[in-house]
């Protein structure tokens, strides 16, 4: 067994939140999905990621109201 088995990259995770994978790496810059940043690549446990999924709900087309 490999050690990065049980680990999802960005993409991967993306396709099973059904999101952009802009918006997986904006959650875990923001710590909202506990992920380790190899290098480059953001790298998310799969039990973490399965436990995300089940709480997470996407806002879609949602923006900030700007305030002036």
């Amino acid at each position: 067994m490999a050690p990065f088995d049980n680990y999802y990259n960005v993409i991967e995770a993306s396709r099973r939140l059904k999101v952009h994978p802009e918006t997986v790496k904006r959650l875990c810059r923001q710590g909202d999905l506990p992920a380790a940043k190899i290098h480059n690549t953001w790298l998310i446990r799969g039990d973490v990621l399965d436990n995300f999924a089940g709480t997470y709900i996407p806002r879609r087309g949602a923006r900030r109201k700007l305030i002036k």
